[in-house]
């Protein structure tokens, strides 16, 4: 019998205790901070549709993150652009995922992280490669990261016209680097990128 295709409870289903699932968005554009969540599901609430946020539209992410703040333990955790430049991005998402874990205000007994390494921190945690395709929990973080991010992104977008952020969330789109050339670097442009870092030696 073949096994049905998207995330399910299998990785959870493991552990005894809370078991949050963490994920981030913002690991790639030139501008914006990265933002992580962890989510740790009632098994006897999981809202329906959970999946890998890239295969989401913006409305479903929507609606599955105000529904997972109604039925789940979610935490959201920012690292600002001045931290990635300082850190770099790795390890600024690294702090972005623990504050995560810090904002759901109670110690989970298992932590399952997207992508091949973990925070160094003080919990017991597995990393799992592709894990918002795979794991319920982690799938609902990915959700909630990314549909923060991208509302910041469009907030932002208000502040700083011209560069397209509400649409291209701050990735380099073509609209977004030929603003970075004619309009100049904005306070949350990531000097530590190669195309800002052109653009304040340009401007």
């Amino acid at each position: 019998m073949l096994k049905p295709s998207g995330p399910d409870y299998s990785f959870e289903s493991r552990h005894i205790g809370p078991v949050a699932g963490v994920d981030e968005a913002g690991r790639g554009p030139l501008a914006g901070p990265v933002v992580a969540a962890a989510v740790v599901l009632d098994p006897d609430c999981i809202p329906e549709g959970l999946n890998d946020s890239k295969v989401l539209t913006a409305a479903k992410r929507a609606a599955l993150c105000a529904r997972l703040l109604e039925c789940a333990k979610v935490g959201v955790g920012i690292a600002t652009v001045e931290e990635i430049d300082e850190l770099n991005i790795l390890w600024a998402t690294m702090l972005a995922m623990t504050r995560a874990v810090e904002a759901l205000g109670f110690r989970p007994a298992m932590v399952l992280v997207d992508g091949n390494r973990c925070p160094r921190w003080n919990h017991q945690s597995e990393a799992i490669v592709s894990g918002d395709a795979l794991c319920l929990s982690i799938a609902a973080a990915s959700i909630v990261a990314k549909h923060r991010r991208d509302t910041m992104m469009a907030e932002y977008d208000l502040i700083y016209p011209g560069y397209g952020w509400a649409s291209n969330k701050g990735y380099g789109a073509k609209v977004h680097q030929e603003a970075l050339r004619t309009l100049g670097p904005t306070p949350l442009h990531r000097r530590s990128f190669a195309p800002v870092a052109q653009a304040f030696l340009d401007f």
